[in-house]
């Protein structure tokens, strides 16, 4: 909310969030400050109703997430990252950028190849 609060303007916005913040407060709360809450919703929930999911957007920004988290699978599943054998923040901090990298560059090639 801090960080929605910084950034100011009268422009919407939209937020996206995962089911953890499946709360109506929660998105009641973003849309007093002029914000649409593009939340996962769990099964039976109310706090996201047909005010944000009857647009295309909300469908496509449950797409990218996906998209993303796919990412974060990859790493943890592929690029060791799940459990970590080396110590200290910097250290890791650079393991994960180079993961990251990496799975750049295999759908840099994957893109490449579905191309030709």
């Amino acid at each position: 909310m801090e960080l929605i609060n910084e950034l100011g303007g009268s422009q919407r916005i939209t937020l996206g969030a995962d089911k953890g913040n499946d709360a109506e407060d929660f998105a009641n709360d973003l849309r007093e400050m002029n914000t649409i809450p593009h939340i996962a919703a769990r099964k039976n929930t109310k706090s996201i109703d047909g005010r944000t999911t009857r647009h295309e957007g909300y469908g496509i920004s449950q797409r990218i997430r996906k998209r993303i988290e796919e990412i974060f699978g990859w790493a943890k599943t592929v690029g060791v990252m799940r459990k970590v054998k080396i110590r200290g923040t910097d250290l890791i901090d650079s393991f994960f950028k180079l993961n990251i990298a990496v799975d750049n560059l295999i759908r840099i090639r994957n893109i490449r190849l579905n191309n030709c």
